[in-house]
């Protein structure tokens, strides 16, 4: 049995401003409690639902007028990463914010594209920064539909943008997100791979396999056995003692390895990241060597990863055997 809790009255348009319209899910009636009392007191909710077991909140979610999920996911018979995917096939997902006592399903949640991870004891404030995200989700969400619908903007990049995919992360013992926009690089490191960012890397335990096959239409490029780069923040390559890198900005780089140089050198010519910046000299012709490098590349100084091995031989780079969460160099 559902229970409709708020001020919020029937009828009103999902999102409208008195606040979200949110469906709580968790089959133990204290912590239902608790997450339903939580949100009540969160700012941006008008009305919350309660639901104690997945078909009951499948049979909420069929009448309409729920703007986002907040689900348990250790639940009997349909659990909550289950129900999570049988969301993800609605015609408009509801944004989903997973809330959990374990933190070994953050990886489930990151492929079932969840806005948020929540570990009980639940806190205010992490609830409300729950929230937050929910809202600019579905802002994004209306944003693309809008564009959709009018047939304005960029088609070929509006959408990535909207939909800035989120990864789960530990940080000190709390799950946190980190943008895929914000991931400078990614490096492979036995079976996870390091997502690093200009200010820290994080583990994940995903295959840089699936990443690449991922990430690779918003721009995210193999250059190496173990790495991927954002192009985004890519300023050029870069050749040291015949071993070439890509220059990341902000003295992170990581090496190409000879099989990806051509592929790389391609797909940033046509990206126009080939061109020196502005005060470190004009772009060589094709063809023009640089210290023995290849055409457009500029010389630089010995660094994390430009001594990686060209031809895949080392396993050293930016960020390699550390621990999680240190700042990359």
């Amino acid at each position: 049995m559902d229970e409709l809790r708020g001020p919020r009255e029937a009828g009103a348009p999902e999102g409208a401003a008195e606040g979200l319209r949110v469906l709580a899910v968790d089959d133990e009636p204290p912590a239902l409690g608790e997450l339903v009392y939580l949100l009540e007191r969160t700012a941006g909710i008008g009305a919350v639902v309660a639901a104690g077991s997945a078909p009951d909140a499948l049979a909420v979610l069929q009448r309409g007028g729920i703007d986002a999920v907040f689900l348990d996911i250790r639940m009997p018979g349909i659990d909550g990463l289950a129900l999570a995917g049988i969301l993800g096939r609605f015609a408009t997902p509801p944004p989903v914010v997973f809330v959990t006592a374990y933190d070994t399903h953050a990886v489930e949640a990151f492929d079932l594209a969840a806005v948020d991870y929540l570990l009980k004891p639940i806190r205010a404030e992490r609830l409300a920064e729950a929230v937050e995200r929910v809202q600019r989700r579905i802002e994004a969400t209306r944003a693309e539909a809008a564009t959709t619908a009018t047939g304005t903007g960029d088609a070929a990049t509006e959408p990535a943008a909207a939909q800035d995919e989120t990864i789960a992360v530990e940080l000190g013992g709390v799950t946190r997100y980190v943008r895929r926009s914000e991931v400078v690089y990614v490096e492979a490191q036995r079976d996870y791979v390091r997502l690093c960012t200009r200010g820290s890397g994080h583990l994940v335990r995903i295959p840089l396999a699936t990443l690449e096959e991922r990430w690779a239409p918003v721009g995210f490029l193999r250059v190496h056995r173990r790495y991927l780069v954002n192009s985004t923040y890519v300023e050029g390559l870069r050749t040291s003692a015949g071993m070439v890198s890509v220059d990341l900005g902000q003295d992170q780089h990581v090496p190409v390895s000879r099989r990806f140089t051509s592929a790389v050198r391609a797909a940033l010519v046509q990206r126009h990241r080939l061109d020196r910046e502005p005060g470190r000299g004009s772009r060589r012709a094709e063809g023009s060597p640089a210290h023995g490098g290849a055409a457009g590349e500029a010389p630089a100084a010995d660094g994390p990863g430009a001594a990686a091995g060209a031809d895949d031989r080392a396993d050293d780079g930016p960020g390699s055997g550390g621990p999680p969460d240190r700042p990359v160099p």
